[in-house]
């Protein structure tokens, strides 16, 4: 079965691809198939991740999943929370957003060190770094699914007052799991896979999958 992922994030495209390997799924991008990215005007990762699911799939005339993540800070009250990924004002390159692949991780690249950035400013001082990584999976048979398949994964741990670490993406530099000792950017690729929100979330929806879906 085709799903189509309503994202182009490489990185989270190998992620989710990786934990869907034991099923018949063949997770495609919606920029592949031509399909815009929509607006996530939400105060939740819910209502953003549906938006996101059923628009991809009315575009695609099929069955779409969506992953609305980001992190939560405890003496931010949450924040940055749905604003996770434009968390600080940027002036991007290749701002008319071109469609190689290359140009936007790019972009993505400038936008996460601004975001992290702006995370350490507003910590600066601050004695509690509890934190959790929050990923939102929701899953859609059509564009009108009146039963949206909907699953979510916390990952706690602290926040460091300097990014360490090569892998990974977006705030992973910056988040220190305790029980690991070791910065989210830190964990090759299969130990994140194990651990993290996304992998706790995809968890969920694949006894979902399998149930609802028959997959």
């Amino acid at each position: 079965m085709r799903l189509v992922l309503a994202s182009n994030n490489a990185k989270k495209l190998s992620e989710l691809s990786a934990m869907l390997a034991g099923l018949h799924v063949v997770l495609v991008p919606q920029g592949e198939l031509g399909i815009t990215e929509v607006a996530e005007p939400h105060c939740t990762f819910i209502e953003n991740g549906l938006a996101k699911a059923r628009h991809a799939a009315a575009a695609a005339g099929g069955p779409a999943i969506a992953d609305d993540s980001g992190v939560c800070v405890e003496s931010l009250a949450g924040e940055p929370g749905v604003n996770s990924a434009n968390f600080a004002s940027v002036a991007l390159p290749g701002a008319r957003k071109s469609a190689r692949e290359a140009d936007r991780e790019a972009r993505r690249r400038v936008q996460d060190a601004a975001n992290n950035s702006m995370l350490l400013q507003r910590l600066h001082g601050a004695a509690d770094r509890r934190a959790y990584f929050v990923s939102t999976l929701v899953a859609v048979r059509h564009a009108a699914d009146p039963e949206p398949l909907i699953a979510v994964g916390r990952w706690p741990g602290e926040l460091l007052s300097e990014p360490r670490g090569e892998l990974g993406f977006g705030y992973d530099p910056l988040m220190y799991i305790p029980e690991l000792g070791l910065s989210v950017a830190e964990m090759t690729p299969e130990q994140k896979n194990l651990h993290s929100h996304r992998a706790r979330a995809m968890k969920q929806m694949l006894l979902l999958l399998r149930e609802v879906w028959h997959l």
